[in-house]
């Protein structure tokens, strides 16, 4: 290669880095004012956050208070929540910056492939954080707080067995909440994901299919370690899991049925010497 060649190599090379920082420069700015107008509010925030358990402590004639173990707590709990809202809010802004610099490189079917999935994955987020908010926690909540203990009383003279009464740390109730938010988030996630791979050939309804058991397992052990020994929430999740398992098996299959159809258009569709039946087995 001649230095005229490496001079003109190395100038496509150089805009890119140069987008890459600015693409870099919009994303941590608008984190930045997302999280700055999430600290202003983070207070309402923390209250709306607290809802569920307000609500459980209610169902029990108790008082809904948290309380700060350590002096800072209070001030790390309004970095987090900013963190964590700044993100949230930021997020289409972060994703519009990686489509703009993704995009160039792409040829036509490649964008009208990518850029719906760049859509549906915040929505299914979204779909699962509201999940995780209205229906797990008040059930999760309702569990833990049954190992409460009230101390027994005759007449206004209380009996010698302890009373146990929950009063919850202000940063570890977060940190459980944000944990199940962010969970099932990501669980909601599955089907955006693969039908994704499903898109770029990773994977196929029919692979998909013939793991079945093994992902029962999978989303058993998931259902497990995510919710608490509650057989009901436990049974909520790996329901919800699975039935978003077997959505991706569908919207696999409708991929590889749209690029068949295409392929056969074109004349280079080659048939195999076996198809599958509706559990995903193959048939000869």
């Amino acid at each position: 290669m001649s230095v005229d060649d490496i001079d003109e190599s190395s100038a496509p090379l150089i805009e890119h880095l140069a987008e890459l920082r600015n693409r870099l420069i919009y994303s941590v700015a608008a984190f930045l004012v997302g999280m700055v107008l999430c600290f202003t509010v983070w207070n309402q925030i923390f209250n709306f956050l607290t809802h569920p358990i307000c609500a459980a402590l209610a169902d029990r004639s108790q008082d809904c208070g948290l309380v700060l173990i350590k002096l800072q707590e209070g001030f790390f709990v309004a970095i987090r929540i900013s963190l964590f809202g700044g993100f949230i809010l930021s997020f289409p802004v972060i994703a519009f910056q990686l489509w703009r610099f993704v995009a160039p490189g792409l040829y036509k079917n490649e964008k009208g492939a990518f850029f719906p999935f760049l859509i549906a994955s915040p929505i299914m987020f979204t779909l699962g954080a509201a999940f995780a908010y209205y229906a797990i926690l008040p059930l999760a909540f309702d569990f833990f707080l049954g190992f409460q203990q009230m101390t027994p009383t005759v007449g206004d003279v209380a009996e010698g067995t302890a009373g146990v009464l929950f009063q919850g740390s202000m940063e570890e109730y977060l940190a459980l909440t944000t944990k199940f938010i962010l969970a099932f988030g990501i669980c909601f996630q599955l089907p955006v994901l693969l039908t994704l791979m499903g898109k770029a050939g990773l994977v196929s309804a029919r692979g998909l299919g013939s793991v079945r058991k093994y992902a029962v397992v999978a989303i058993l052990l998931l259902a497990a370690v995510v919710t608490p020994p509650d057989v009901i929430t436990q049974l909520i999740l790996f329901v919800v899991v699975y039935g978003l398992y077997e959505i991706s098996i569908l919207l696999v299959r409708r991929v590889e049925k749209k690029r068949e159809a295409e392929l056969r258009a074109q004349g280079l569709w080659v048939d195999d010497d076996y198809d599958e039946d509706d559990t995903g087995e193959e048939v000869r």
